[in-house]
């Protein structure tokens, strides 16, 4: 039986990564997720003023709950794209 040689393994020792000691940054500040808690909370009041059985035509349901909707995805949009503040 005929013996096959395998390479020799590398021995050389790989660069050691410095240890980082910055702080994380995040992509959002905490005023951010404010923005959006509030647009949260704004959306989810037009649905509920959009719900209900009585009186399907109301003024509130046709016209008044989508725009609260619709103010609460724009307030979402801002939350996402505002840039957070540099300290």
């Amino acid at each position: 039986m005929a013996k096959t040689t395998q390479p020799a393994a590398k021995t050389a020792a790989k660069p050691q990564a410095k240890e980082s000691t910055q702080p994380v940054k995040f992509i959002f500040d905490r005023s951010n997720y404010r923005w959006f808690i509030i647009s949260i909370v704004v959306v989810a009041f037009g649905f509920i003023l959009m719900a209900g059985t009585t009186d399907i035509y109301s003024t509130t349901k046709i016209v008044l709950a989508p725009i609260v909707v619709l103010a609460g995805f724009a307030i979402g949009f801002y939350a996402i794209l505002k840039k957070p503040e540099e300290k």
